[in-house]
């Protein structure tokens, strides 16, 4: 008898009295369609190994990976993550996790109506991007501010407002790739404008933006290195004398900041990044900036600077393309607000403040608090133990900044096996990452009150009988 014989019929799963329950709940062709999914998933884990290839234990497997996943389609693919990678702003798993402010507000415009374009003080028609520019005003310094859906939608709205069909100027060693399909090249391309490089990799200078303006340089733009460092033999022109150049030859100067910082890091002992307000007093005509990164907003690309540059921008029919919608507006407007307090009061209301701030000492003991919680024969299965490590702020921010922290080093000879159990959890996803031939749970990206949730998938994932041979 074959092992894949051992897996029960599409008919022996739907009698299970479980599963028979849930048919008047759920059509019947979609639970037999699932049904259908969870043997194909079963009957390749079997071949590969990670399943044992005994009629009970797979009738259980599939029954409970078959419940599971009736309960999770009603609720679409998007779930909760614990994220124990110690990335803060992981890309992967959504950035900057939001404020309980900025929660509430999204809640409560998704839940009903509001004045999104409605002037309630005249009942005519209002401006959706009203409902953040005084803030950002106020935080910037900006004569006038627009919002979009992501940073790469602002630099895209700003060169194809400002500069399509002529040249954009920037220095060679600014054509930066931040992940996935941005490159600073492709969206000059995508904009309509071309691309005119100037300098070197390491080194430009001021006299090569002179030598390449002529009367077809529509924008001068420089990037921040948010997500790399050039060191060593490196010259890049003061913004003050570039900003000045742009002047005298009329052509506008644009700072694509990346990551947008409001309040100056060093006071919370962070390394420094560009202030997005100290960028404007520089003259930058405007800056781009995300909302979703240091900010620590939804995802969102802000411009800020000169009015009579962002009103063409707002004024293009490509804005109605990139703008966003009233559940952006509402969360970003109710994390500006946070920044009206003091730092103390902020670190501690902004989640990826006080994660990027948080002390080793707290992480230490939440990562002793999390081993505690695990029943003693999943501590010794696992070889669970804590251990130091280092976190990343990601996406861009404070690239070459390695920031000290600790977590639960477990798993050793079956990290991959252990990783895919936590992902796959139907209870509680958790996603860590594989360092030395260990699963690392880090604890700076982890609150408190996952802790328990934490604790209950390490102690599911260590009960299984079975696991497959080594990593190693």
């Amino acid at each position: 008898m074959s092992d894949l014989s051992q897996l029960p019929s599409v008919d022996q799963l739907l009698l299970q009295p479980t599963v028979a329950s849930h048919l008047d709940e759920f059509d019947r062709v979609h639970v037999t369609t699932t049904v259908r999914e969870v043997l194909d998933e079963l009957r390749t884990a079997v071949r590969e190994g990670t399943v044992k290839a005994q009629r009970d234990t797979l009738t259980a497997e599939a029954t409970n990976r078959l419940l599971a996943r009736l309960d999770r389609h009603g609720s679409g693919s998007l779930r909760a993550v614990i994220n124990a990678t110690g990335v803060i702003l992981h890309t992967g798993l959504g950035r900057a996790p939001l404020a309980p402010e900025a929660k509430q507000a999204l809640q409560e415009a998704a839940e009903d109506y509001c004045n999104l374009e409605l002037d309630l003080s005249t009942g005519g028609r209002g401006r959706r991007l009203d409902h953040v520019d005084q803030a950002l005003r106020r935080l910037t310094g900006a004569e006038a501010t627009a919002v979009v859906n992501n940073n790469a939608a602002a630099v895209l709205l700003l060169l194809h407002t400002l500069a399509a069909g002529r040249e954009v100027v920037i220095s060679r060693g600014q054509l930066v790739e931040i992940g996935g399909s941005f490159r600073m090249p492709d969206i000059i391309a995508a904009s309509g404008a071309r691309i005119r490089e100037v300098g070197t990799t390491n080194r430009t200078h001021l006299r090569d933006y002179e030598e390449a303006i002529d009367a077809d340089t529509a924008l001068l733009l420089v990037v921040h290195p948010s997500n790399y460092r050039v060191a060593g033999f490196t010259t890049e022109p003061d913004a003050s004398a570039l900003i000045e150049l742009g002047r005298r030859a009329g052509v506008p100067v644009a700072f694509d900041l990346g990551g947008g910082t409001l309040r100056g890091l060093e006071q919370w002992d962070l390394p420094h990044e560009p202030i997005v307000t100290n960028s404007l007093r520089a003259g930058y005509d405007v800056v781009t900036f995300s909302g979703d990164k240091i900010l620590g907003g939804p995802q969102s690309g802000i411009l800020a600077g000169r009015a009579e540059l962002i009103e063409r921008m707002t004024a293009s029919p490509m804005m109605r393309a990139l703008r966003c919608d009233k559940l952006t507006l509402a969360a970003l407007s109710a994390t500006l607000n946070l920044y009206r307090l003091e730092p103390r009061a902020l670190q501690q209301a902004l989640p990826t403040l006080r994660m990027m701030t948080e002390s080793t000492e707290i992480v230490r003991a939440r990562a002793e608090a999390l081993l505690a919680q695990l029943a003693p024969a999943t501590q010794e299965k696992l070889g669970a133990l804590v251990t130091p490590t280092t976190s990343q702020a990601g996406s861009g921010a404070l690239p070459v900044e390695e920031l000290d922290s600790f977590g639960l080093a477990c798993g050793e000879g079956h990290a991959q096996e252990l990783a895919r159990r936590l992902r796959l959890d139907d209870q509680q996803a958790v996603v860590g990452r594989i360092a030395q031939e260990r699963l690392v749970l880090d604890l700076r990206t982890v609150r408190d009150q996952d802790l328990r949730a934490l604790a209950a998938a390490l102690n599911r994932a260590a009960l299984a009988e079975f696991w497959p041979s080594t990593d190693r």
